[in-house]
């Protein structure tokens, strides 16, 4: 089959357009579009193709199959420029304007605001936030006494983990790590070095699981979850939500260097402890609970290549009992739609899309694994299926916007 085969048919499907309407809408012969799907028509007309584009809604190098349909590029120039910047670096010093005048509640609150966008999957909103976020930041530091200097290398230190967190989104491993890594070095300076430096270290260690290298995430993982492990009765609600977090991250590096009974292990020591918690909650230092380990051990079932153990799993997990971010649910929506379809289960895949549209559109919209799953659906539908398939297939980036 030709890519102008494969795509006439996914486009014409995720457009929810039968072979006929299509017809209708191109002014073309439906025995036409038939032999293109079929592949046994292997030249087409340039008036042909330009009306099956634009019935479609497409470009003729989409339809072609010439060029990839990619999300829309952002520009990480500013993000870059904040990560890189720092008044010990002569020329690259980036104090906010010097009339301005941030104190360190004031900080905290920005930093907060942009936490949330990131656990939202507001992406622009971040990418435009965070260079500002930072500069404040230094800016404070530098010209801070000791008190309140060691609060801002705590905002500074946050800052930096959510650099490191858009970053790793938007594939710029490399610069994740160089933020997860000044991260660190800041959580090292702030007012609650130990807590912070574990927090810091999670991102490194999901910075190298990134980079391929599993074994030293684990490592890096494993021992900073040993430093700050709560003893059996502490209930400070951070220290034990950093250490499962850790420990999450663990068992991820773990899964990576193809441990799954390592994994299993690790995951059933975070689940211990999450069910030594008050309930779920969600904050820049961690997202942990009883329902928030839960679903980790259910990812994990899945990317181990079991999907129908993470479907039967998926049916007994804990109602939250406090908060866990919308992005959190979707991504396990996201994970059980790929289990279902490796099942065989469309209709049940096309419904866990849906929920996690629902729950975190603009992080969803970001996300390979919806895409693949809903690209796969299209591919094997053999009839229309209906305006949310259609909506489906176009949030998710199968067909152009």
């Amino acid at each position: 089959m030709s890519p102008l085969s494969e795509n006439l048919a996914r486009f014409r499907k995720a457009r929810d357009l039968s072979q006929e309407r299509l017809a209708e809408r191109a002014a073309v012969g439906v025995d036409t579009i038939a032999r293109i799907e079929q592949g046994t028509r292997t030249t087409t007309r340039p008036h042909t193709l330009n009306r099956l584009a634009a019935a479609l809604g497409v470009s003729h190098d989409q339809l072609l199959g010439t060029t990839p349909t990619t999300y829309a590029t952002v520009d990480v120039a500013p993000l870059r420029r904040a990560i890189t910047s720092g008044q010990n670096i002569p020329g690259l010093t980036d104090f906010a304007e010097n009339d301005e005048t941030m104190t360190v509640d004031d900080l905290v609150r920005s930093a907060h605001q942009a936490w949330r966008a990131y656990v939202d999957g507001r992406h622009g909103e971040l990418l435009h936030s965070l260079p500002a976020v930072l500069a404040d930041t230094r800016r404070v530091i530098h010209n801070s006494l000791d008190d309140e200097r060691g609060a801002a290398y705590r905002v500074l230190s946050t800052a930096y983990r959510l650099c490191a967190g858009i970053a790793g989104r938007l594939d710029l491993d490399d610069l994740a790590w160089t933020a997860a890594e000044r991260a660190l070095t800041a959580a090292r300076q702030c007012d609650n070095p130990d807590v912070e430096a574990a927090i810091s270290l999670r991102y490194l260690a999901w910075t190298l699981v990134r980079q391929g290298r599993a074994g030293d995430a684990e490592h890096v993982a494993v021992q900073a979850a040993e430093k700050i492990q709560p003893d059996m009765f502490d209930r400070d609600p951070i220290r034990g939500g950093v250490f499962g977090n850790l420990l999450f991250n663990a068992a991820s590096a773990a899964l990576a260097g193809n441990n799954p009974q390592r994994a299993e292990d690790l995951l059933a020591e975070a689940s211990a402890a999450a069910a030594r918690t008050r309930g779920d909650s969600a904050s820049e230092a961690a997202i942990f609970g009883p329902r928030v380990a839960a679903l980790q051990v259910i990812d994990s079932i899945a990317r181990a290549d079991d999907p129908d153990k993470a479907l039967k799993r998926a049916r007994t997990i804990p109602h939250a009992h406090g908060k866990v971010p919308a992005f959190w649910e979707a991504g396990h929506r996201l994970r059980l739609a790929a289990a279902a379809l490796a099942c065989r289960h469309e209709t049940a895949a096309l419904t866990h899309l849906a929920d996690a549209r629902d729950l975190a559109p603009d992080w969803v919209r970001c996300q390979p694994l919806g895409k693949n799953v809903m690209a796969q659906l299209v591919d094997r539908a053999t009839r229309r299926r209906g305006t949310t398939f259609a909506e489906l297939a176009q949030h998710h980036g199968v067909v152009p916007r």
